[in-house]
């Protein structure tokens, strides 16, 4: 979530709005007073409540810099105190303004909840939301994302996708998904990729082939990932080997993360940036591709004896300096 260049969007909008037509010249000129001074703009309790939220997530990716030189219990305890920072600013900004949707997503989402339990809080909030600003539309633009004061609600029914994913509730997850690219297109949050391991599991090779096609079949970590399980829930193993092999070539450590998976912490409020082709791209497809990976029995083993597979996911292994747990590889 890019919260501070939300915070100045919402902030020139409204300041825009008090002053009257603007050129787009002038608008410019009130968006970088605004990116320059942000807290001067801000002259009501909703984006006082925001810019809390905002700030409160600063701190918070900053906090998270220093991760990997924590031992696990220096870790427990770092991650603890930035969440519960993280709720003591949702409170305080809640306390301001009751109907701010970021900061009731991120107070749920710092509190821990177990996921069964989370899926059922999102889902009432997204009622909640509804009850009060009634249902989300797609806006004069054709895309509810380019109204920024809309987003806040995307990102709550984009957070209760991925948890649905995440407890095996298919149906809501697809339900989700649909709703938010009919709601939103262009797709900023991803709603896409977890669409995508959706239809996977679901078996749908016409939904995911439509999807495939919808996005241009560009392809990336996702949709190789998903494609390779599509076709091996099918029974298709020539398919399913070429996807596999599709997926280790063009993703930047596929193999390696899909044998070797990484803890990835809570999505605060949504999945962190990346850029394509990377190996944090592939981290974050096998990460949210796990329920589905361990509901598909063999899979994994059945990878590692392809042609090539292991022997890729351990030279990428080597080449970075990486850790290997299983103790019968010699590294």
């Amino acid at each position: 979530m890019r919260a501070r260049e939300e915070f100045v969007q919402r902030l020139s909008i409204k300041r825009a709005r008090k002053l009257g037509s603007l050129s787009k010249e002038a608008f410019a000129e009130l968006e970088l007073a605004v990116r320059n001074d942000p807290i001067s703009f801000v002259d009501d309790v909703e984006e006082e409540a925001f810019g809390i939220v905002a700030s409160a997530l600063a701190h918070y990716e900053e906090s998270l810099h220093d991760d990997d030189l924590l031992d696990d219990d220096q870790y427990v305890e770092a991650r603890a105190q930035r969440l519960g920072l993280i709720g003591n600013a949702c409170e305080q900004a809640l306390d301001l303004d009751p109907h701010c949707a970021d900061a009731s997503l991120l107070r749920l989402l710092a509190a821990d909840y177990a996921p069964d339990e989370l899926a059922g809080l999102l889902l009432e909030l997204g009622e909640i939301l509804e009850g009060e600003f009634g249902p989300l539309e797609r806006g004069a633009t054709g895309d509810a994302w380019a109204d920024v004061f809309v987003r806040p609600r995307l990102r709550v029914k984009a957070a209760l996708a991925r948890t649905c994913l995440d407890t095996a509730r298919f149906a809501m997850t697809r339900q989700a998904c649909e709703e938010l690219l009919s709601l939103a297109p262009i797709d900023a949050l991803g709603a896409r990729l977890t669409y995508a391991l959706t239809l996977a599991r679901l078996e749908d090779e016409d939904g995911f082939e439509w999807l495939d096609a919808r996005e241009g079949r560009k392809g990336n970590a996702w949709f190789h990932l998903s494609r390779a399980l599509l076709m091996y829930k099918l029974g298709r193993m020539p398919a399913a080997r070429r996807a596999l092999k599709g997926y280790d070539r063009l993703c930047e450590g596929g193999a390696y993360i899909l044998l070797q998976p990484v803890y990835v912490d809570t999505y605060m409020p949504d999945r962190p940036e990346f850029e394509p082709g990377t190996f944090m791209e592939a981290m974050l497809a096998a990460h949210e591709a796990e329920p589905i990976v361990a509901d598909t029995p063999d899979f994994v083993g059945w990878a590692s004896e392809q042609p090539g597979f292991f022997d890729s996911a351990v030279a990428y292994c080597r080449r970075n300096g990486l850790e290997w747990r299983d103790p019968e590889v010699g590294m």
